[in-house]
């Protein structure tokens, strides 16, 4: 069973209640005040939680089942804790038949500066989380100011009045979860490149063109260990390209020399398509991710969008994959900007034994719907189909699904923008 975003918010949002409502008389439990410190409560561990999964744990990534859904998660934590910390401090966490006390003991000007600068760190967090109009290079420093910034907040809740002791369920559970949280912050912060799981490669081959970027590194010290569809962060040992940034790995799972289809969609990989070389160092950190083939599926639609193309480059050329005739490859590209070239893409599906078609007029092409249509009448419930690519192309995906009945539950993906 994987956790699910909705879960993991329903279930912070239940606990904290329930924490509150067991410490406050139970005739205030509906009370503005209370719901408003519920909020609060709620807030927090929001925030405490966002900042655990921030981490990239595997054992975390494999509860929600891929990176991509850990970081969605990650997002509406986040969103949801603005929130409900914007109802916390518009209705004030007070009632008059509450016994109130701070944990830790400031003068009242600190307390009210550290209550106002908690939402407006809150804040901040969630707007550059965000904000995809800042360069990926400051979005990227500023980003790490969150756990500077939840300390902050976890202030806040040590210094204002409440009638939840530390001692009380309330009080134990935020414990918990802002030592958890500012864990995680400082691991992310201060310990992981050094900690975790990573190879240091050396760049052996590029080739640019399309807009775009092939990329092949050699492992130069500790190999990292990955299944075909996975996906790593590149850290280059070069000034300006030194933070950790996501890529799906272009490989089969037994090859020594890992593969990279990057596209120019950014200020980060615009930087990085233009001044790489050969014999330029890199750090990897992987494996991430749990977009692989499914095995048990009688026909097979696979179908990419762009770099999107990336997972099933590395499903053809895992050598120890086999069945590739059940297989239809769908690629979705803008003429000019394909990398791999089609023919080229076309070469490896046939020598695979798979089909491939090549589709250069977007998402609503005709000839799309028409393969499509014909693959679901013939294939019926046993059709299993793989994306990857940008949510425009998933919307017609879902809809020519819809249009010849074939279940939501056939369809497999990996989000496709983290940010």
């Amino acid at each position: 069973m994987q956790l699910r975003t909705w879960q993991a918010v329903g279930f912070i949002c239940v606990v904290s209640t329930g924490v509150v409502f067991a410490g406050v008389p139970a005739h205030t439990r509906l009370s503005t005040g209370a719901l408003s410190l519920s909020a609060g409560v709620a807030a927090l561990s929001m925030m405490g939680t966002a900042a655990l999964l921030s981490t990239r744990f595997n054992w975390i990534e494999s509860a929600f089942g891929g990176l991509d859904r850990m970081y969605l998660t990650h997002k509406w934590l986040a969103v949801s804790a603005l929130i409900l910390a914007s109802f916390h401090l518009v209705f004030g966490a007070d009632h008059e038949a509450w016994d109130t006390a701070s944990i830790l003991d400031i003068s009242r000007p600190a307390t009210r500066f550290v209550r106002q600068l908690s939402f407006v760190a809150l804040m901040t967090i969630v707007i550059l989380a965000l904000n995809r109009k800042i360069p990926y290079s400051v979005w990227r420093w500023w980003h790490k100011l969150s756990g500077p910034l939840f300390l902050i907040i976890v202030l806040h809740w040590l210094s204002i009045r409440s009638p939840l002791a530390l001692a009380s369920p309330a009080g134990i559970w935020l414990l918990v979860i802002a030592s958890l949280g500012a864990a995680g912050a400082a691991y992310k912060l201060l310990f992981y490149r050094f900690v975790a799981d990573h190879g240091v490669y050396r760049v052996v081959q590029t080739e640019k063109g399309g807009s775009g970027l092939r990329l092949e590194l050699a492992p130069v010290r500790r190999p990292v260990r990955f299944k075909a569809g996975q996906f790593g962060f590149i850290a280059m040992r070069e000034d300006g390209l030194r933070e950790p940034h996501p890529f799906t790995i272009a490989s089969g799972e037994s090859g020594e020399n890992v593969h990279f289809v990057i596209r120019d969609l950014g200020d980060y990989t615009h930087r990085l398509i233009q001044s790489i070389t050969v014999g330029m160092f890199a750090e990897l950190y992987a494996p991430h991710g749990r977009f692989q083939r499914p095995q048990a599926a009688k026909r097979e639609v696979w179908i990419a969008g762009g770099v999107g193309i990336s997972p099933f480059i590395a499903w053809l050329t895992d050598p120890e994959a086999t069945d590739f005739e059940r297989v239809v490859l769908f690629y979705f590209f803008t003429p000019g900007r394909e990398l791999p070239r089609a023919d080229v893409l076309n070469e490896l599906a046939q020598k695979r034994g798979a089909q491939f078609v090549a589709i250069s007029d977007g998402p609503a092409s005709d000839d799309f719907r028409k393969r499509f249509a014909a693959i679901a009448e013939e294939a019926g419930k046993n059709l299993s189909i793989s994306f990857c690519g940008p949510h425009g192309l998933m919307r017609c995906v879902r809809e020519a699904m819809r249009t010849n009945d074939v279940p939501e539950a056939n369809l497999r993906f990996e989000y496709f923008d983290f940010r």
